[in-house]
């Protein structure tokens, strides 16, 4: 049987995960999805709108925090499902998670990695995050949640665009893209998104392109590749300096969110056991502060690219296509974590080139 692909779909209370999974289940796009829902309290009446306009398989997993609890019922929730399509009891293509609002995504990501009997069912696809323009910048602000779900994102979605002014989304935009800059962003009304756009994203595909925004590469001034490279004891001014002095963001001084992402660049190629020793120690240590990390690796001795990626201490790595006659050889890695040591970090890379 071949891989169930599944989405995990996230975002703050509010911002819109319900309308979007309604406007999904209801699209004549001929698929047949399984929905595992997890919400607070005894009554779900998420399950009871979506249900009264599809016919939809609907699990629902009222047990509250999905963070603590939800490993082991989601392992059970998975496996059960499974086995009753295999015994034609259940007609499913794929699955969505509609987490919590309150969730963090991460222990749900790793339960497709650290189970081998999930992962032999099941392919994660994408964690499909949405963000509410009206309250995000506050909720950004005091609710660590909210970075999180933002950090894990494989695709970001803007709702409530429509009540802020453009300045005001134009700026949480460019505050998201530096929290994560390897998500595609995009502002919607009322969940009104194509298919295309949340399923068969290929986000935890090791095989898949490595998605950094393209804008966060160029040197516009603005220094992305060291930026935020300062940890809290480094005694530099963060105020309104890192930017240089014409930053035309607004509101962007403001902010010290902890997550944070850094991208590692080089044309020299990886010492291969240097790396994955490198690599294995920072995970160790860093790794539940370790929200995404994905690279294309150009490692010595090698004419293929290397591709690896990982959530939190999990990490993995597969062989990628040849390197093209001509291409320059050139490894790109993205980090996106919580208060995440860049400079040691960087410092470490370094010592991993050839």
């Amino acid at each position: 049987m071949s891989l169930i692909p599944v989405t995990i779909l996230t975002g703050f209370l509010g911002s819109g995960k319900t309308t979007l999974l309604k406007r999904i289940l209801t699209e004549a796009h001929g698929q047949k999805i399984a929905v595992i829902e997890n919400e607070f309290g005894e009554e779900n009446i998420d399950t009871d709108i979506l249900v009264s306009d599809t016919e939809e398989q609907i699990i629902q997993m009222s047990n509250g925090c999905v963070c603590c609890t939800i490993r082991e019922d989601l392992r059970t929730t998975l496996t059960d499902l499974a086995a009753k399509k295999r015994a034609g009891e259940l007609s499913f293509e794929r699955v969505v998670i509609e987490t919590t609002g309150l969730a963090d995504p991460g222990p749900v990501a790793q339960t497709f990695f650290m189970d081998d009997d999930i992962a032999d069912q099941y392919l994660l696809d994408a964690i499909v995050t949405l963000v509410d323009a009206k309250h995000a910048e506050s909720q950004l602000d005091t609710r660590q949640e909210v970075r999180r779900q933002i950090g894990f994102a494989d695709q970001i979605f803007i709702s409530k665009t429509d009540l802020v002014p453009v300045a005001d989304v134009d700026a949480l935009s460019h505050r998201i893209k530096h929290m994560n800059p390897r998500a595609p962003q995009k502002r919607v009304h009322f969940g009104e998104v194509s298919i295309g756009e949340v399923f068969d994203l290929r986000g935890f595909n090791l095989n898949a392109k490595l998605e950094i925004d393209p804008d966060f590469l160029k040197d516009d001034g603005h220094d992305h590749g060291h930026h935020h490279e300062h940890g809290p004891d480094c005694g530099h001014d963060h105020g309104d300096h890192d930017h240089g002095e014409h930053c035309d963001h607004p509101h962007h001084h403001r902010h010290d969110d902890d997550v944070k992402s850094f991208v590692f660049k080089s044309n020299r190629p990886f010492n291969p056991t240097k790396l994955e020793d490198f690599l294995g120690s920072v995970v160790q240590i860093y790794g539940p502060r370790m929200l995404r990390y994905k690279g294309v690796l150009n490692v010595m001795g090698m004419d293929r690219k290397v591709i690896f990626q990982g959530v939190h201490q999990m990490m993995g790595s597969d062989l990628g296509p040849k390197w093209a006659p001509g291409e320059t050889k050139i490894s790109k890695m993205v980090f996106i974590g919580l208060d995440l040591p860049q400079d040691l970090l960087r410092a470490g890379l370094e010592g991993c080139l050839v």
